[in-house]
């Protein structure tokens, strides 16, 4: 399912809401930006990187990213541009190289102008460097952080410390070095509130600080970088994170939609918007992106258009005569079945649970999601009607 078809299906969507009650159409064309940012605007990670560290910009990069593909090692180096490196079967990650001379600064300037950093990296050695050479590197960074204001103000700084190859420095002699970093960014004008930690590329600590690095990176990402990057990282926590906000919004507009008097007409376009939430899910664990695949799933859980159908339009019927909370008890009904079958997805495709759990999975969160809703409103209205 390429962004083309997806985004026909928001177009579509949108020309729906644009029929709906004023009073409604506000909270659902809410709920549609996440959506739009996370998948219709998705496009690659952009990484700078500063500092004082020598170390080529690929050996970095392949410390963080070990299957990353560099391309052509000789225009990375030599054009301070953003460079496209693809990571196979997961994503791309753009990133451009900072630590110069003054004699491009100038280039990395305009470059950054026109397509600014989401993240940025701080890379020196244990040793700090000399004091020379940190102070030309710490004003790079502020100017940096200057171009890269306008196009974007919040983007995140993160220390990255590269011990001397000479030697295996040990745990007591990196902790002063990792503290002292941290000081450094942090007493920066205009990095105070943007610092986000500092790690190790190597050493006894590298792989506890890479987890957890790849994780802060994941989450401070803007949403049309994010789901590259946790495609990338499989970081299973920040995926169902990213999850968890398609089933919320997708289960906000299914439930909005539902609550509308329109018999049958919403009903392609509540379909519509779960197979997508499926499919979007899926993406995110690693897999294919594709429609069909997402309506194999949701008929393996035992859900089909028909059996929505009629337990929708029977409900209608069946509240016809409670206007008003009976429409609302339409859109808890689409509402519970969407959240539930975004939660099977998650379960399935991120959590490795096996087919039957998910379907278990799915009716106890359909029940969770539609019953207590349903009571609480039910509740409320007599409540009102007593007094």
């Amino acid at each position: 399912m390429n962004q083309s078809l997806l985004l026909h299906v928001v177009e579509r969507l949108e020309a729906f809401v644009g029929k709906l009650p004023g009073t409604i159409q506000k909270p659902i064309l809410s709920e549609l930006t996440p959506m739009k940012e996370l998948f219709l605007q998705q496009r690659p990670p952009r990484l700078l990187f500063t500092g004082s560290n020598k170390t080529p910009v690929l050996e970095i990069v392949q410390m963080l990213f070990p299957d990353a593909v560099p391309g052509d090692p000789a225009t990375l180096s030599t054009v301070n541009r953003w460079h496209d490196l693809q990571i196979p079967d997961r994503g791309i990650i753009s990133i451009l190289d900072a630590r110069s001379s003054d004699e491009s600064s100038d280039e990395i300037q305009i470059e950054l102008k026109r397509q600014p950093a989401d993240l940025i990296f701080f890379v020196e050695e244990t040793d700090g460097g000399k004091k020379t050479r940190r102070k030309t590197a710490t004003d790079n960074l502020a100017t940096c952080l200057q171009s890269n204001e306008k196009g974007n103000a919040s983007a995140r700084v993160i220390g990255l410390i590269e011990p001397p190859t000479k030697a295996s420095p040990s745990r007591d002699t990196l902790e002063p070095n990792n503290t002292q970093l941290q000081a450094l960014l942090q007493a920066m004008s205009g990095t105070s509130d943007r610092f986000a930690g500092a790690f190790y590329l190597s050493g006894p600590n590298a792989a506890r600080d890479a987890k957890a690095m790849m994780s802060i990176v994941a989450r401070e990402l803007p949403n049309a970088a994010r789901i590259e990057m946790a495609r990338i990282s499989r970081d299973r926590a920040v995926q169902a994170d990213i999850a968890q906000i398609l089933v919320k919004s997708t289960t906000a507009i299914c439930t909005a939609i539902g609550t509308q008097p329109i018999p049958l007409a919403d009903l392609p376009i509540l379909t519509t918007l779960q197979l997508v939430m499926v499919s979007g899910i899926m993406y995110i664990s690693g897999r294919e992106r594709s429609l069909r695949a997402a309506t194999e799933f949701v008929g393996a859980l035992g859900v089909n258009v028909g059996a929505g159908m009629l337990l929708r339009e029977g409900t209608r019927a069946v509240l016809k005569f409670f206007p008003g909370w009976g429409n609302v008890i339409c859109g808890m009904v689409a509402g519970a079945g969407t959240y539930a079958m975004g939660r099977s997805a998650i379960v399935f495709f991120l959590e490795g649970v096996s087919m039957k759990d998910a379907r278990r999975i799915y009716m106890s969160s359909r029940k969770k999601a539609g019953r207590p809703r349903l009571l609480e409103k039910a509740g409320a209205k007599a409540k009102k009607k007593a007094k």
